[in-house]
């Protein structure tokens, strides 16, 4: 069966310190935390990517398989690496350190996927990290944008900006682009500003809107969700948890917004069901380990 969510983009092994100093090798990656976040959420799950020919990126290709995601057509490249990155945590707050320069992921060129693939799912799933990373990877995210609308796929979008891959003037000239042709926006409060300009949320969602996103889904911590369609909006609230690791919040959002969306066809209620998942998400360590199962979410928000 053809995967409902396909998601494109660059997975990354982890590596996050813990409260004794030592390393927990993990998984990451915002698109490939996505998918799995959504699999998780009982969502029909695809992903495309370039792998290194190591032992990264067969441990990536053994995690998708025990998660239910569909890596059929993900490449391999014999000479260059599965990217990685470190997490490092201080007073509540995480660091990031990236080793991904000419990644496998990076020499994705719209040619390297099969048009089919994207073409029979519902919704596709990229970010602004995949098109930061290279110009052909940029050049492969408008490729499968463009591919989906053809054939009527929704297009979800969560601009994820890193300013380390690129200055800020690019990052803002190729991600409008992209949220232009974008059905579901999925920005965050603190990109956003850098982004638009703007501070407050209403005009965020205004300024998406008017870019042509027919559902924005702004997350704010613990604010909440700031979630706007053309004729309601609405600020759904979130349950304070004892978090312990935020690293993989945003991309657990995304993925659980994305599978109840296809569940309800709400963006109100998947972004209740989304923010909780992303508050149960930050009661471990790592991107992936602590994503929660649909029982868990749903056990969450009856017990609330």
């Amino acid at each position: 069966m053809h995967p409902e969510i396909v998601c494109l983009g660059e997975p990354m092994l982890e590596f996050n310190r813990q409260a004794d100093g030592r390393y927990l090798a993990g998984h990451g990656g915002d698109t490939s935390n996505c998918a799995i976040a959504a699999a998780r959420q009982g969502a029909s799950v695809g992903y495309l990517t370039c792998l290194g020919n190591d032992a990264f990126g067969d441990s990536f290709m053994a995690l998708w398989a025990a998660e239910g995601v569909d890596a059929s057509q993900v490449c391999r490249e014999p000479d260059a690496p599965t990217a990685i990155y470190f997490v490092d945590h201080n007073e509540g707050q995480h660091r990031f350190t990236y080793l991904r320069a000419g990644s496998a992921a990076s020499r994705m060129t719209p040619r390297t996927f099969a048009r089919d693939y994207i073409a029979g799912a519902r919704v596709l799933h990229v970010s602004g990290i995949s098109q930061a990373i290279s110009q052909s990877a940029c050049d492969t995210v408008f490729h499968a944008i463009g591919v989906a609308r053809e054939n009527g796929v929704t297009v979800s979008y969560d601009p994820n900006l890193r300013l380390k891959l690129w200055p800020l003037q690019r990052a803002r000239a190729v991600i409008h682009a992209a949220m232009s042709e974008c059905d579901i926006a999925l920005p965050g409060l603190d990109d956003a500003v850098h982004l638009t300009g703007l501070d407050e949320p209403e005009a965020i969602v205004d300024f998406y809107l008017k870019l042509g996103a027919g559902t924005v889904a702004l997350t704010l911590g613990k604010a909440g969700t700031l979630v706007a369609t053309a004729q309601r909006r609405e600020l759904v609230a979130v349950r304070e948890v004892a978090a312990v690791d935020a690293t993989g919040a945003g991309d657990t959002f995304d993925g659980a917004f994305l599978a109840e969306m296809l569940q309800v066809r709400d963006p109100f209620a998947a972004a209740r069901y989304a923010n909780a998942a992303a508050a149960l998400s930050t009661l471990g360590y790592g991107a992936v380990a602590p994503m929660p199962t649909r029982a868990a979410v749903l056990a969450f928000l009856e017990a609330g």
